[in-house]
Protein backbone atom coordinates (compact mmCIF):
# COMPACT_ATOMS: atom_id res chain seq x y z
CA UNK A 1 0.00 0.00 0.00
CA UNK A 2 1.41 3.37 -1.01
CA UNK A 3 1.99 5.87 1.78
CA UNK A 4 -0.62 8.62 1.81
CA UNK A 5 1.07 11.94 2.37
CA UNK A 6 -0.20 14.66 4.70
CA UNK A 7 0.33 18.38 5.05
CA UNK A 8 2.61 17.95 8.07
CA UNK A 9 4.86 15.69 5.99
CA UNK A 10 5.68 18.69 3.80
CA UNK A 11 6.97 20.51 6.89
CA UNK A 12 9.26 17.54 7.59
CA UNK A 13 10.41 17.60 3.95
CA UNK A 14 11.46 21.22 4.39
CA UNK A 15 13.20 20.47 7.69
CA UNK A 16 15.14 17.69 5.97
CA UNK A 17 16.04 19.95 3.06
CA UNK A 18 17.51 22.52 5.46
CA UNK A 19 19.19 19.83 7.61
CA UNK A 20 17.53 20.86 10.86
CA UNK A 21 19.46 18.78 13.44
CA UNK A 22 17.10 18.62 16.45
CA UNK A 23 13.59 19.52 17.53
CA UNK A 24 12.88 20.64 21.09
CA UNK A 25 9.26 20.62 22.22
CA UNK A 26 6.74 20.27 24.98
CA UNK A 27 3.89 18.10 23.63
CA UNK A 28 0.75 19.78 22.32
CA UNK A 29 -2.37 18.55 20.53
CA UNK A 30 -2.48 21.32 17.92
CA UNK A 31 0.63 19.93 16.25
CA UNK A 32 -0.21 16.26 16.70
CA UNK A 33 -0.05 15.88 12.92
CA UNK A 34 3.46 17.34 12.76
CA UNK A 35 4.53 15.27 15.76
CA UNK A 36 3.39 12.08 14.01
CA UNK A 37 5.19 13.13 10.83
CA UNK A 38 8.43 13.75 12.71
CA UNK A 39 8.32 10.35 14.39
CA UNK A 40 6.98 8.18 11.56
CA UNK A 41 7.39 9.87 8.18
CA UNK A 42 10.61 11.52 9.39
CA UNK A 43 11.69 8.42 11.36
CA UNK A 44 12.92 10.71 14.17
CA UNK A 45 15.95 11.54 11.99
CA UNK A 46 15.78 15.00 13.60
CA UNK A 47 15.71 13.74 17.20
CA UNK A 48 13.02 15.16 19.46
CA UNK A 49 14.26 16.67 22.72
CA UNK A 50 11.30 16.33 25.08
CA UNK A 51 11.12 19.45 27.27
CA UNK A 52 9.42 20.17 30.57
CA UNK A 53 8.40 23.70 29.60
CA UNK A 54 8.04 25.72 26.41
CA UNK A 55 10.53 28.30 27.66
CA UNK A 56 13.09 25.54 28.02
CA UNK A 57 12.37 24.30 24.49
CA UNK A 58 13.24 27.77 23.14
CA UNK A 59 16.27 28.13 25.41
CA UNK A 60 17.76 24.81 24.31
CA UNK A 61 17.47 25.94 20.69
CA UNK A 62 18.96 29.30 21.73
CA UNK A 63 22.00 27.70 23.37
CA UNK A 64 22.45 25.23 20.52
CA UNK A 65 22.54 28.01 17.92
CA UNK A 66 24.97 30.15 19.94
CA UNK A 67 27.38 27.25 20.36
CA UNK A 68 27.12 25.70 16.88
CA UNK A 69 26.13 28.60 14.62
CA UNK A 70 23.34 26.39 13.27
CA UNK A 71 19.62 26.69 14.01
CA UNK A 72 17.42 23.94 15.37
CA UNK A 73 13.64 23.94 15.65
CA UNK A 74 11.60 24.56 18.76
CA UNK A 75 7.88 23.74 18.66
CA UNK A 76 5.33 25.32 21.00
CA UNK A 77 1.66 24.42 21.36
CA UNK A 78 -0.85 26.96 19.99
CA UNK A 79 -1.80 30.01 22.10
CA UNK A 80 -0.99 28.68 25.56
CA UNK A 81 2.37 27.17 24.62
CA UNK A 82 3.32 30.28 22.68
CA UNK A 83 2.49 32.49 25.64
CA UNK A 84 4.55 30.25 27.91
CA UNK A 85 7.53 30.71 25.60
CA UNK A 86 7.38 34.51 25.22
CA UNK A 87 10.21 35.44 27.59
CA UNK A 88 12.59 32.92 26.04
CA UNK A 89 11.76 34.21 22.55
CA UNK A 90 12.38 37.77 23.71
CA UNK A 91 15.81 36.80 25.05
CA UNK A 92 16.70 35.07 21.78
CA UNK A 93 15.75 38.29 19.99
CA UNK A 94 17.89 40.39 22.35
CA UNK A 95 20.80 37.99 21.93
CA UNK A 96 20.66 37.98 18.10
CA UNK A 97 20.24 34.22 17.96
CA UNK A 98 18.54 32.31 15.11
CA UNK A 99 15.77 30.10 16.52
CA UNK A 100 13.24 28.44 14.22
CA UNK A 101 10.07 28.55 16.31
CA UNK A 102 7.16 26.54 14.99
CA UNK A 103 3.69 26.51 16.47
CA UNK A 104 0.19 25.55 15.57
CA UNK A 105 -3.38 26.68 15.82
CA UNK A 106 -6.68 24.91 16.06
CA UNK A 107 -8.31 24.78 12.60
CA UNK A 108 -9.06 28.24 11.22
CA UNK A 109 -12.01 26.56 9.54
CA UNK A 110 -14.55 26.92 12.35
CA UNK A 111 -16.62 24.00 11.10
CA UNK A 112 -13.74 21.65 11.96
CA UNK A 113 -13.13 22.81 15.52
CA UNK A 114 -13.80 20.59 18.49
CA UNK A 115 -16.06 22.26 21.06
CA UNK A 116 -14.26 24.54 23.50
CA UNK A 117 -10.67 23.24 23.27
CA UNK A 118 -9.99 24.13 19.61
CA UNK A 119 -11.56 27.54 20.17
CA UNK A 120 -9.32 28.49 23.09
CA UNK A 121 -6.34 27.06 21.16
CA UNK A 122 -6.94 29.46 18.27
CA UNK A 123 -6.26 33.17 17.81
CA UNK A 124 -6.61 35.65 15.01
CA UNK A 125 -3.07 35.76 13.57
CA UNK A 126 -1.32 33.96 16.38
CA UNK A 127 2.02 35.61 15.67
CA UNK A 128 0.68 38.90 17.02
CA UNK A 129 1.65 37.71 20.50
CA UNK A 130 5.38 37.84 19.67
CA UNK A 131 5.57 39.96 16.52
CA UNK A 132 7.42 42.77 18.28
CA UNK A 133 10.40 40.54 19.04
CA UNK A 134 10.76 38.11 16.16
CA UNK A 135 12.31 39.00 12.82
CA UNK A 136 9.38 37.55 10.87
CA UNK A 137 6.32 35.37 11.31
CA UNK A 138 3.86 33.64 9.01
CA UNK A 139 0.74 31.49 9.12
CA UNK A 140 0.21 29.70 5.77
CA UNK A 141 -3.36 28.95 4.75
CA UNK A 142 -2.75 25.82 2.68
CA UNK A 143 -0.18 23.04 2.39
CA UNK A 144 1.16 24.33 -0.94
CA UNK A 145 2.30 27.53 0.85
CA UNK A 146 4.45 25.64 3.38
CA UNK A 147 7.69 25.45 1.33
CA UNK A 148 7.84 29.16 0.55
CA UNK A 149 6.93 30.13 4.11
CA UNK A 150 9.59 27.84 5.56
CA UNK A 151 12.27 28.92 3.09
CA UNK A 152 11.65 32.61 3.68
CA UNK A 153 11.69 32.12 7.46
CA UNK A 154 15.04 30.33 7.27
CA UNK A 155 16.63 33.01 5.13
CA UNK A 156 15.32 35.87 7.28
CA UNK A 157 16.42 34.10 10.46
CA UNK A 158 19.96 33.46 9.19
CA UNK A 159 20.53 36.89 7.61
CA UNK A 160 22.56 39.20 9.85
CA UNK A 161 21.61 40.48 12.31
CA UNK A 162 20.16 37.06 13.07
CA UNK A 163 17.14 36.40 15.23
CA UNK A 164 14.14 34.17 15.91
CA UNK A 165 11.28 33.60 13.45
CA UNK A 166 7.87 32.03 14.02
CA UNK A 167 5.82 29.77 11.75
CA UNK A 168 2.27 28.79 12.73
CA UNK A 169 0.81 25.66 11.13
CA UNK A 170 -2.97 25.25 11.00
CA UNK A 171 -3.99 21.91 12.60
CA UNK A 172 -6.34 21.17 9.74
CA UNK A 173 -3.67 21.77 7.11
CA UNK A 174 -1.27 19.51 9.00
CA UNK A 175 -3.77 16.65 9.19
CA UNK A 176 -5.29 16.80 5.71
CA UNK A 177 -4.17 14.31 3.06
CA UNK A 178 -2.48 15.86 0.06
CA UNK A 179 -4.19 15.71 -3.32
CA UNK A 180 -0.89 15.77 -5.17
CA UNK A 181 2.83 16.18 -4.75
CA UNK A 182 4.07 19.52 -3.37
CA UNK A 183 7.51 20.29 -4.84
CA UNK A 184 10.36 21.12 -2.48
CA UNK A 185 12.48 24.06 -3.68
CA UNK A 186 16.21 23.99 -4.35
CA UNK A 187 17.31 25.32 -0.96
CA UNK A 188 20.85 25.96 -2.21
CA UNK A 189 19.37 28.81 -4.24
CA UNK A 190 17.49 30.24 -1.24
CA UNK A 191 20.32 30.68 1.24
CA UNK A 192 21.02 33.95 3.11
CA UNK A 193 22.88 36.69 1.23
CA UNK A 194 26.61 37.31 1.47
CA UNK A 195 27.79 39.50 4.40
CA UNK A 196 27.46 43.27 4.27
CA UNK A 197 30.97 44.48 3.37
CA UNK A 198 30.60 48.12 4.33
CA UNK A 199 31.60 51.16 2.34
CA UNK A 200 35.25 50.73 1.30
CA UNK A 201 36.02 54.45 1.44
CA UNK A 202 34.67 54.60 4.98
CA UNK A 203 36.72 51.54 6.01
CA UNK A 204 39.82 53.11 4.48
CA UNK A 205 39.14 56.29 6.45
CA UNK A 206 38.78 54.20 9.60
CA UNK A 207 42.15 52.58 8.89
CA UNK A 208 43.78 56.01 8.47
CA UNK A 209 42.37 57.13 11.82
CA UNK A 210 43.54 53.94 13.55
CA UNK A 211 47.09 54.16 12.22
CA UNK A 212 47.34 57.83 13.16
CA UNK A 213 46.05 57.35 16.73
CA UNK A 214 48.48 57.31 19.67
CA UNK A 215 46.27 55.35 22.07
CA UNK A 216 43.58 53.49 20.12
CA UNK A 217 41.28 51.03 21.92
CA UNK A 218 38.93 48.37 20.54
CA UNK A 219 35.59 47.65 22.21
CA UNK A 220 33.82 44.47 21.13
CA UNK A 221 30.65 42.65 22.12
CA UNK A 222 29.04 40.38 19.47
CA UNK A 223 31.96 40.03 17.04
CA UNK A 224 32.75 36.46 18.07
CA UNK A 225 29.38 35.18 16.85
CA UNK A 226 31.48 34.08 13.87
CA UNK A 227 34.41 31.89 14.98
CA UNK A 228 36.60 33.30 12.19
CA UNK A 229 36.25 36.76 13.72
CA UNK A 230 37.93 35.56 16.92
CA UNK A 231 41.19 35.10 14.97
CA UNK A 232 40.61 38.07 12.66
CA UNK A 233 40.34 40.41 15.64
CA UNK A 234 43.61 39.07 17.06
CA UNK A 235 45.34 39.89 13.76
CA UNK A 236 43.95 43.43 13.66
CA UNK A 237 44.82 44.10 17.31
CA UNK A 238 48.37 42.76 16.91
CA UNK A 239 48.96 44.69 13.69
CA UNK A 240 48.59 48.03 15.49
CA UNK A 241 49.07 46.90 19.13
CA UNK A 242 45.53 47.96 20.01
CA UNK A 243 44.22 46.84 23.40
CA UNK A 244 40.86 45.05 23.35
CA UNK A 245 38.05 45.34 25.88
CA UNK A 246 35.72 42.38 25.47
CA UNK A 247 32.16 42.82 26.79
CA UNK A 248 31.49 39.10 26.18
CA UNK A 249 28.08 38.86 24.53
CA UNK A 250 30.19 36.38 22.62
CA UNK A 251 33.78 35.31 23.25
CA UNK A 252 35.55 37.81 21.03
CA UNK A 253 39.22 37.72 22.05
CA UNK A 254 41.57 35.36 23.95
CA UNK A 255 41.58 36.21 27.64
CA UNK A 256 45.31 35.52 28.11
CA UNK A 257 46.40 37.55 25.09
CA UNK A 258 48.73 40.45 26.08
CA UNK A 259 46.38 42.91 24.38
CA UNK A 260 43.31 41.80 26.32
CA UNK A 261 42.93 44.68 28.77
CA UNK A 262 39.33 44.03 29.77
CA UNK A 263 38.88 45.51 33.23
CA UNK A 264 41.49 48.25 32.73
CA UNK A 265 41.13 52.03 32.46
CA UNK A 266 42.04 52.16 28.77
CA UNK A 267 38.81 53.97 27.83
CA UNK A 268 39.93 56.96 29.90
CA UNK A 269 43.31 57.00 28.12
CA UNK A 270 42.10 56.48 24.57
CA UNK A 271 42.36 59.10 21.85
CA UNK A 272 40.40 56.84 19.45
CA UNK A 273 37.89 54.09 20.17
CA UNK A 274 36.93 51.48 17.58
CA UNK A 275 33.59 49.88 18.44
CA UNK A 276 32.90 46.48 16.85
CA UNK A 277 29.39 45.10 17.23
CA UNK A 278 28.80 46.93 20.50
CA UNK A 279 25.10 47.26 20.97
CA UNK A 280 25.28 49.67 23.91
CA UNK A 281 28.15 51.97 23.01
CA UNK A 282 27.05 54.68 25.44
CA UNK A 283 27.26 52.36 28.47
CA UNK A 284 31.01 51.66 28.50
CA UNK A 285 31.85 55.30 27.74
CA UNK A 286 30.25 56.62 30.94
CA UNK A 287 30.37 56.13 34.70
CA UNK A 288 27.06 55.29 36.34
CA UNK A 289 25.96 56.39 39.80
CA UNK A 290 23.82 53.40 40.77
CA UNK A 291 21.86 55.40 43.32
CA UNK A 292 20.97 58.49 41.28
CA UNK A 293 21.10 56.70 37.87
CA UNK A 294 23.14 59.66 36.57
CA UNK A 295 26.03 59.22 34.13
CA UNK A 296 29.17 61.19 33.24
CA UNK A 297 31.55 60.49 30.36
CA UNK A 298 34.82 58.65 31.05
CA UNK A 299 36.41 59.55 27.73
CA UNK A 300 38.95 62.29 27.10
CA UNK A 301 37.78 65.44 25.40
CA UNK A 302 38.38 65.02 21.69
CA UNK A 303 38.44 61.23 21.73
CA UNK A 304 37.35 59.98 18.30
CA UNK A 305 34.76 57.20 17.92
CA UNK A 306 34.42 54.73 15.04
CA UNK A 307 31.42 52.39 15.17
CA UNK A 308 31.20 49.33 12.91
CA UNK A 309 28.21 47.02 13.07
CA UNK A 310 24.55 46.97 12.20
CA UNK A 311 22.68 47.94 15.36
CA UNK A 312 20.30 50.15 13.38
CA UNK A 313 19.33 47.17 11.23
CA UNK A 314 18.07 45.37 14.32
CA UNK A 315 15.94 48.13 15.81
CA UNK A 316 12.52 47.44 17.27
CA UNK A 317 9.48 49.67 17.14
CA UNK A 318 8.48 48.22 20.53
CA UNK A 319 11.43 47.09 22.64
CA UNK A 320 13.87 49.84 23.54
CA UNK A 321 16.83 47.46 23.44
CA UNK A 322 18.50 49.83 20.93
CA UNK A 323 20.04 51.67 23.88
CA UNK A 324 21.12 55.30 24.32
CA UNK A 325 21.92 57.13 21.08
CA UNK A 326 25.65 57.87 20.94
CA UNK A 327 27.40 60.43 18.75
CA UNK A 328 30.29 58.99 16.71
CA UNK A 329 32.80 60.39 14.23
CA UNK A 330 32.53 57.55 11.72
CA UNK A 331 29.60 55.12 11.57
CA UNK A 332 29.90 52.15 9.20
CA UNK A 333 27.11 49.65 8.59
CA UNK A 334 28.95 46.39 7.98
CA UNK A 335 29.29 42.78 9.05
CA UNK A 336 32.51 42.54 11.05
CA UNK A 337 33.08 39.06 9.60
CA UNK A 338 34.26 40.76 6.39
CA UNK A 339 34.90 44.30 7.63
CA UNK A 340 37.68 43.39 10.09
CA UNK A 341 39.91 41.64 7.52
CA UNK A 342 39.37 44.51 5.08
CA UNK A 343 40.17 47.06 7.77
CA UNK A 344 43.37 45.17 8.65
CA UNK A 345 44.36 45.11 4.97
CA UNK A 346 43.92 48.87 4.68
CA UNK A 347 45.93 49.40 7.88
CA UNK A 348 48.78 47.24 6.55
CA UNK A 349 48.82 49.19 3.29
CA UNK A 350 48.92 52.53 5.12
CA UNK A 351 51.71 51.35 7.43
CA UNK A 352 53.81 50.15 4.52
CA UNK A 353 57.49 50.48 5.40
CA UNK A 354 56.97 53.26 7.93
CA UNK A 355 59.69 52.17 10.36
CA UNK A 356 59.02 54.94 12.87
CA UNK A 357 55.34 54.00 13.16
CA UNK A 358 56.13 50.32 13.45
CA UNK A 359 58.58 51.04 16.26
CA UNK A 360 55.88 53.08 18.02
CA UNK A 361 53.54 50.09 17.68
CA UNK A 362 56.14 47.68 19.12
CA UNK A 363 56.65 49.95 22.13
CA UNK A 364 52.90 50.25 22.61
CA UNK A 365 52.55 46.46 22.55
CA UNK A 366 55.16 46.10 25.30
CA UNK A 367 53.36 48.66 27.47
CA UNK A 368 50.02 46.92 27.06
CA UNK A 369 51.59 43.54 27.77
CA UNK A 370 52.82 44.87 31.11
CA UNK A 371 49.36 46.23 31.91
CA UNK A 372 47.80 42.86 31.02
CA UNK A 373 50.25 41.02 33.27
CA UNK A 374 49.60 43.44 36.13
CA UNK A 375 45.85 42.96 35.82
CA UNK A 376 46.09 39.18 35.96
CA UNK A 377 48.58 39.27 38.82
CA UNK A 378 46.21 41.48 40.81
CA UNK A 379 43.36 39.05 40.23
CA UNK A 380 45.49 36.14 41.41
CA UNK A 381 46.36 38.11 44.54
CA UNK A 382 42.67 38.69 45.20
CA UNK A 383 42.08 34.94 45.00
CA UNK A 384 44.77 34.39 47.65
CA UNK A 385 43.38 37.16 49.82
CA UNK A 386 39.95 35.51 49.84
CA UNK A 387 41.19 31.92 49.97
CA UNK A 388 39.78 30.92 53.34
CA UNK A 389 36.24 31.14 54.65
CA UNK A 390 32.95 29.27 54.68
CA UNK A 391 30.99 29.75 52.54
CA UNK A 392 33.83 30.07 50.03
CA UNK A 393 34.48 33.20 47.98
CA UNK A 394 33.38 33.24 44.35
CA UNK A 395 36.99 33.69 43.22
CA UNK A 396 38.03 30.58 45.19
CA UNK A 397 35.23 28.58 43.55
CA UNK A 398 36.30 29.67 40.07
CA UNK A 399 39.90 28.75 40.87
CA UNK A 400 38.88 25.27 42.02
CA UNK A 401 36.75 24.66 38.94
CA UNK A 402 39.64 25.70 36.71
CA UNK A 403 42.01 23.28 38.42
CA UNK A 404 39.51 20.47 37.79
CA UNK A 405 38.87 21.21 34.09
CA UNK A 406 41.99 22.85 32.69
CA UNK A 407 43.36 19.58 31.30
CA UNK A 408 40.02 18.77 29.63
CA UNK A 409 38.76 20.10 26.31
CA UNK A 410 36.27 22.34 28.06
CA UNK A 411 33.48 24.80 27.23
CA UNK A 412 31.87 27.31 29.60
CA UNK A 413 28.17 27.52 28.77
CA UNK A 414 26.93 30.89 30.04
CA UNK A 415 27.56 32.35 33.51
CA UNK A 416 31.10 33.65 34.14
CA UNK A 417 30.60 33.99 37.91
CA UNK A 418 30.94 37.74 38.27
CA UNK A 419 33.55 37.60 35.42
CA UNK A 420 36.00 35.64 37.57
CA UNK A 421 36.12 32.81 35.03
CA UNK A 422 37.25 35.31 32.37
CA UNK A 423 39.98 36.54 34.73
CA UNK A 424 41.34 33.17 35.86
CA UNK A 425 40.74 30.71 33.00
CA UNK A 426 42.49 30.59 29.65
CA UNK A 427 39.86 31.18 26.96
CA UNK A 428 42.12 30.40 24.04
CA UNK A 429 39.67 29.15 21.39
CA UNK A 430 36.48 30.60 19.97
CA UNK A 431 34.33 27.65 21.03
CA UNK A 432 35.30 27.90 24.70
CA UNK A 433 32.39 30.21 25.47
CA UNK A 434 29.34 31.20 23.36
CA UNK A 435 28.77 34.34 25.44
CA UNK A 436 27.81 35.45 28.90
CA UNK A 437 24.48 34.81 30.59
CA UNK A 438 21.59 37.06 29.71
CA UNK A 439 19.12 36.90 32.58
CA UNK A 440 17.45 34.90 35.30
CA UNK A 441 15.30 31.98 34.14
CA UNK A 442 17.48 31.36 31.08
CA UNK A 443 20.76 29.78 32.08
CA UNK A 444 19.97 26.11 32.74
CA UNK A 445 18.02 25.92 29.46
CA UNK A 446 20.63 27.73 27.35
CA UNK A 447 23.41 25.71 29.00
CA UNK A 448 21.63 22.48 28.09
CA UNK A 449 21.42 23.69 24.48
CA UNK A 450 25.15 24.49 24.49
CA UNK A 451 25.84 21.00 25.83
CA UNK A 452 23.62 19.50 23.12
CA UNK A 453 25.66 21.33 20.47
CA UNK A 454 28.87 19.78 21.81
CA UNK A 455 27.41 16.32 22.41
CA UNK A 456 29.62 13.64 20.89
CA UNK A 457 32.72 15.87 20.66
CA UNK A 458 34.27 14.70 23.94
CA UNK A 459 34.26 18.26 25.27
CA UNK A 460 33.34 18.93 28.88
CA UNK A 461 30.61 21.58 29.01
CA UNK A 462 30.60 23.46 32.31
CA UNK A 463 27.57 25.35 33.57
CA UNK A 464 28.19 27.69 36.49
CA UNK A 465 24.59 27.50 37.60
CA UNK A 466 22.97 30.21 39.77
CA UNK A 467 20.55 28.92 42.39
CA UNK A 468 17.79 31.40 41.56
CA UNK A 469 17.96 30.50 37.89
CA UNK A 470 17.68 26.76 38.51
CA UNK A 471 14.65 27.29 40.77
CA UNK A 472 12.69 28.48 37.73
CA UNK A 473 12.98 25.13 35.97
CA UNK A 474 14.83 22.31 37.78
CA UNK A 475 13.04 19.94 35.41
CA UNK A 476 15.61 20.85 32.76
CA UNK A 477 18.01 18.51 34.59
CA UNK A 478 15.68 15.67 33.64
CA UNK A 479 15.95 16.63 29.96
CA UNK A 480 19.71 16.18 30.12
CA UNK A 481 19.36 12.81 31.83
CA UNK A 482 16.62 11.58 29.48
CA UNK A 483 18.44 12.58 26.28
CA UNK A 484 21.94 11.92 27.61
CA UNK A 485 23.24 15.47 27.24
CA UNK A 486 26.55 15.63 29.18
CA UNK A 487 26.78 18.75 31.37
CA UNK A 488 28.72 19.63 34.52
CA UNK A 489 26.56 22.00 36.58
CA UNK A 490 28.50 23.72 39.36
CA UNK A 491 26.10 25.61 41.57
CA UNK A 492 26.74 29.29 42.21
CA UNK A 493 24.59 29.05 45.29
CA UNK A 494 24.48 32.10 47.52
CA UNK A 495 20.97 31.16 48.66
CA UNK A 496 19.57 34.47 47.47
CA UNK A 497 18.41 36.56 44.56
CA UNK A 498 21.39 38.69 45.50
CA UNK A 499 21.45 41.01 42.51
CA UNK A 500 18.11 42.41 43.65
CA UNK A 501 19.15 42.20 47.29
CA UNK A 502 21.93 44.68 46.46
CA UNK A 503 19.38 47.03 44.92
CA UNK A 504 17.36 46.94 48.15
CA UNK A 505 20.50 47.73 50.14
CA UNK A 506 21.09 50.75 47.89
CA UNK A 507 17.51 51.91 48.42
CA UNK A 508 17.86 51.51 52.17
CA UNK A 509 21.06 53.57 52.21
CA UNK A 510 19.53 56.28 50.05
CA UNK A 511 16.33 56.50 52.10
CA UNK A 512 17.77 55.83 55.53
CA UNK A 513 15.65 52.72 56.03
CA UNK A 514 16.72 49.45 57.67
CA UNK A 515 19.38 47.67 55.58
CA UNK A 516 18.96 44.54 57.70
CA UNK A 517 15.52 44.03 56.16
CA UNK A 518 16.86 43.99 52.60
CA UNK A 519 16.78 40.18 52.58
CA UNK A 520 12.99 40.03 52.81
CA UNK A 521 11.63 38.69 49.55
CA UNK A 522 15.19 37.98 48.36
CA UNK A 523 16.51 34.89 50.16
CA UNK A 524 16.41 31.34 48.80
CA UNK A 525 16.76 29.90 52.27
CA UNK A 526 14.79 28.78 55.32
CA UNK A 527 14.71 26.09 54.07
CA UNK A 528 17.55 25.98 51.55
CA UNK A 529 16.77 23.89 48.46
CA UNK A 530 18.67 20.58 48.37
CA UNK A 531 19.94 20.84 44.81
CA UNK A 532 21.97 17.61 44.96
CA UNK A 533 18.86 15.65 45.91
CA UNK A 534 16.86 17.39 43.18
CA UNK A 535 19.53 16.39 40.65
CA UNK A 536 19.47 12.76 41.81
CA UNK A 537 15.69 12.75 41.60
CA UNK A 538 15.96 13.83 37.95
CA UNK A 539 18.34 10.98 37.09
CA UNK A 540 21.56 13.01 37.32
CA UNK A 541 24.59 12.85 39.60
CA UNK A 542 24.26 15.10 42.64
CA UNK A 543 26.66 16.07 45.41
CA UNK A 544 26.67 18.77 48.05
CA UNK A 545 26.10 21.26 49.54
CA UNK A 546 29.81 22.10 49.80
CA UNK A 547 30.89 25.17 51.78
CA UNK A 548 34.66 24.61 51.96
CA UNK A 549 36.81 25.24 48.91
CA UNK A 550 39.13 22.34 49.81
CA UNK A 551 36.28 19.91 49.11
CA UNK A 552 35.35 21.26 45.67
CA UNK A 553 38.12 19.64 43.63
CA UNK A 554 37.49 16.03 44.75
CA UNK A 555 33.73 16.48 44.25
CA UNK A 556 34.25 17.81 40.72
CA UNK A 557 36.53 14.88 39.91
CA UNK A 558 33.77 12.45 40.91
CA UNK A 559 31.21 14.38 38.89
CA UNK A 560 33.41 14.44 35.77
CA UNK A 561 34.01 10.69 36.06
CA UNK A 562 30.22 10.18 36.16
CA UNK A 563 29.70 12.34 33.07
CA UNK A 564 32.33 10.45 31.09
CA UNK A 565 30.89 7.09 32.12
CA UNK A 566 27.14 7.79 31.90
CA UNK A 567 26.91 10.69 29.43
CA UNK A 568 24.42 12.48 31.69
CA UNK A 569 24.49 15.73 33.68
CA UNK A 570 26.21 15.95 37.04
CA UNK A 571 25.51 18.66 39.59
CA UNK A 572 27.84 19.76 42.39
CA UNK A 573 26.18 22.15 44.83
CA UNK A 574 28.75 24.69 46.02
CA UNK A 575 27.68 27.41 48.43
CA UNK A 576 29.41 30.79 48.10
CA UNK A 577 29.59 34.18 49.67
CA UNK A 578 27.45 36.85 48.03
CA UNK A 579 30.36 38.30 46.03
Amino acid sequence: MAYEKYGSDVIVDMMRAYKIPYVSLNPGATYRGLHDSLVNYGKNEMPIITCTHEETAIQIAHGYAKASGKPMAAIVHDVVGLLHSCLAIFYAYLDRVPVLIMGATGPMDTTRRRPQIDWIHTANVQGNAIRDYVKWDDQPYNAASIPESFARAYRVMMTEPKGPVYLCWDAGIQEDKLNGEIPIPNVARLMPPSPIQGDLKALERAAEMLVAAKNPVILTDYTGRNPESFDNLVKLAELLAIPVLDFNRRLNFPTNHPLNLTGSDMIEKADLILSLDVRDLYGPLVRLDKITRKTVYRTQKGCKLIDIGFADLHISKWSQDYMQLQEVDLHIAADTLVAIPQLALFCEQILGKNGKKREEIRNRFDEHKQTHQALRAAWQEEVKKNWQGEPMSVSRLVHEVWQAIKNEDWVLSANTLEEWALRLWDFDKAYRHPGKSIGTSTQIGISTGVALAHKGTGRLVVDIQPDGDLMFDPGTLWIGAHDKIPLLAVMYNNRAYYNDWEHQIRMAKQRGTNEKLAHIGMEIDNPPPDFATIAKGMGCYGEGPIFNGDQVGPALKRAIEFIKKEGKPALVDTVTQFR
